[in-house]
């Protein structure tokens, strides 16, 4: 027959129970060390083995608390101060994109003031572009200024160093502007050292690569090179006369061996434009 086996059965005391206890205890053991002469002895040799240690954990369990208090304050003040840190560079960003702003427009305004010196010869009065159409180039775009402020259909544009284009559309405080490099723009233009007229075209497409077209150069004596200056002719019917298109490029004969045609690099810039001269003198009224 076999044996049947009985286990004891175990006590268990949670361990809130034995730290409440052992602190009764220790709080009993102090206080009849400073009331009698109860601890001594042997009971004082005990206290030495149970109590001491007892009040060293209790200490060290309070000092690591204490620590951990004073790390979550030096925590909540870090990041009281990194919040105030991202906050004043959030605002210093702003300013130096203010000023970055500010030093753009004042290259353009001294820019736009030595080409108002440069044709001090023309009224112009400034503008901003307002809007452009879809696309990399200012090929069309609105300015802010319209018949309100004396701008009418076909006044030259101007900014940058030389000629934009011209005014196509007039509202009382806006008014659209066609650029040289739009393709349907055409122009008569005048080599400066020759004084050989030619015919500027836009082209949008040639414009990826930095030029507008020129052709119908008659030049017999061969005497239009790279670099020379093209300017607007005194024979334009819309464009008043002298204004800097820009300069040639490229050159060759074409197969009439008649005339030449070539690239043009213009002298503004057409995927960067925010302010511009409108000149009021329309051609006829100038002449």
């Amino acid at each position: 027959m076999g044996r049947r086996v009985y286990g004891r059965s175990r006590i268990s005391i949670p361990s809130k129970y034995v730290f409440l206890i052992l602190s009764i205890l220790c709080v009993a053991m102090m206080l009849l060390s400073f009331t009698t002469d109860f601890v001594t002895g042997p009971v004082n040799a005990v206290a030495g083995y149970v109590i001491v240690p007892f009040q060293k954990g209790i200490a060290a369990a309070g000092s690591w608390l204490e620590g951990r208090s004073e790390n979550i304050r030096r925590i909540n003040e870090l990041n009281e101060e990194n919040k105030v840190l991202k906050e004043r560079i959030d605002e210093m960003t702003i300013r130096i994109n203010d000023l970055e702003r500010d030093k753009y427009e004042l290259a353009e305004l001294r820019s736009l003031f030595l080409l108002d010196e440069q044709y001090s010869d023309y009224n112009k009065i400034g503008a901003r572009v307002i809007g452009k159409d879809i696309g990399n180039w200012y090929s069309e775009f609105t300015i802010d200024k319209g018949s309100n402020d004396g701008i009418e259909k076909d006044m030259n544009v101007m900014a940058g160093s030389g000629l934009v284009g011209i005014v196509t559309k007039v509202g009382p405080n806006w008014s659209g502007v066609r650029s040289i490099i739009d393709d349907t723009s055409n122009l008569s233009g005048m080599v400066m050292s020759t004084s050989d007229t030619l015919i500027v075209s836009g082209d949008l497409e040639l414009m990826d690569k930095g030029y507008i077209k020129f052709s119908q150069l008659i030049d017999e004596e061969d005497e239009v090179v790279k670099g020379d200056q093209v300017v607007t002719s005194s024979i334009s019917d819309k464009y008043l006369p002298g204004i800097s298109v820009g300069y040639i490029t490229e050159i060759e004969t074409d197969s009439n061996n008649l005339t030449k045609s070539g690239y043009i690099t213009p002298v503004v810039d057409f995927k960067n434009l925010s302010t511009v001269l409108v000149v009021t003198d329309l051609k006829e009224t100038f002449e």
